[in-house]
């Protein structure tokens, strides 16, 4: 029987995550994603991009798959950096949310 992989539709159904949470995993994925697309637009190699970024290409494959260790604000602006790009905050399509009340 062939196995399949749980997309993040079936497992958000499957598990609780508050807004904040949920938040900051489409975050990290759609970082990541424009990394990646950003670094093969450039025709750059992961080992390319860790030399004109001053850090070791192993650390690059770590960031691209998201472990928690390399998500650093600055680590994140030495690899976007040389690529022409920098971390921009912009308005949420939704409405904000109301603090609780304590």
């Amino acid at each position: 029987m062939k196995s399949r992989n749980t997309t993040w539709e079936e497992l958000r159904q499957q598990i609780y995550l508050t807004p904040e949470e949920e938040a900051e995993i489409e975050f990290k994925v759609k970082l990541m994603g424009k990394l990646i697309e950003i670094r093969k637009e450039q025709k750059l190699t992961q080992e390319q991009l860790a030399k004109i970024a001053g850090l070791k290409q192993s650390f690059i494959a770590r960031l691209e798959k998201n472990d928690k260790r390399a998500m650093q604000v600055d680590t994140l602006l030495k690899v976007l950096l040389p690529l022409g790009y920098e971390i921009d905050i912009v308005p949420i399509k939704r409405p904000p949310q109301k603090p609780l009340e304590a």
